[in-house]
């Protein structure tokens, strides 16, 4: 009679267990919001950021047809057109494209500096693209910070073109009737940069009036390879205004 009665015991404990177990994809009462359909649990915010917040921080830029994302915050970090752009209030009127991506009318080979000097403060230019270029778009967007350190580039980059670079001098002889063709005959950067006539009899075989000619070019330092190469070039314009 003891047994029987402990196992109708059993029986209902199991019965009022059953009652009390969650359906699946069912939320208990008092449960966090996040939770969704299949009894799994949605967070609401990962790493301390919250989804929505999350994703209303992102911004797209569409510039001359590429997209370009960020930050609010990185736009915003100085005050100019961008940070203007996405205002709330409305700074400045712009259209957007299918996606939502302000639309912006500019060459996009130049933006990625500008984004590049908002996210860190830096200047950063790949390999082909103009410097003068850059400038431009930086005083566009009203960034003088970047066209600061774009003028300084461009003052370090003449400082170093100008060191690579020597300035050649040749004298040359010719005959009076000769300079003419001579002067014309000057080509690949040399110029003309004094004339002197000779008055002594040691430079003249036939009575005729002769000049003794001093020209240069600006070659880079590479040109110095072969000095027999450069002497040629010299004789190669004596030789052009005699034939001529």
């Amino acid at each position: 009679m003891e047994i029987l009665t402990a196992s109708l015991q059993r029986l209902k404990n199991e019965e009022a267990g059953q009652n009390t177990a969650t359906i699946p994809g069912e939320r208990l009462n008092g449960s966090d919001d996040s939770t969704e359909y299949n009894g799994t649990a949605t967070p609401s915010s990962v790493n301390g950021f919250s989804r929505k917040s999350s994703a209303a921080t992102w911004v797209s830029l569409n510039v001359g047809g590429q997209i370009f994302q960020t930050t609010r915050s990185t736009l915003t970090r100085e005050d100019g057109f961008l940070s203007k752009l996405i205002r709330e209030d409305g700074g400045l009127a712009s259209d957007r494209d299918e996606r939502g991506a302000y639309l912006i009318d500019r060459d996009p080979q130049y933006f990625a500096p500008i984004l590049n000097y908002l996210r860190h403060g830096k200047l950063v230019v790949n390999p082909g693209i103009s410097l003068e270029g850059v400038l431009h778009e930086a005083d566009f967007y009203n960034l003088p910070g970047l066209s600061h350190l774009v003028l300084e580039k461009i003052k370090v980059h003449k400082t170093e073109e100008a060191q690579q670079r020597k300035t050649v001098y040749r004298v040359l002889q010719c005959h009076g009737e000769e300079l003419t063709s001579f002067v014309s005959a000057l080509s690949d950067g040399w110029r003309l940069d004094q004339l002197v006539p000779v008055a002594s009899t040691i430079y003249t075989t036939d009575g005729q009036k002769e000049y003794l000619c001093v020209v240069s070019q600006e070659c880079p330092h590479s040109f110095f390879n072969d000095e027999r190469e450069n002497m040629d070039r010299a004789k190669l314009l004596q030789q052009r205004a005699r034939n001529n």
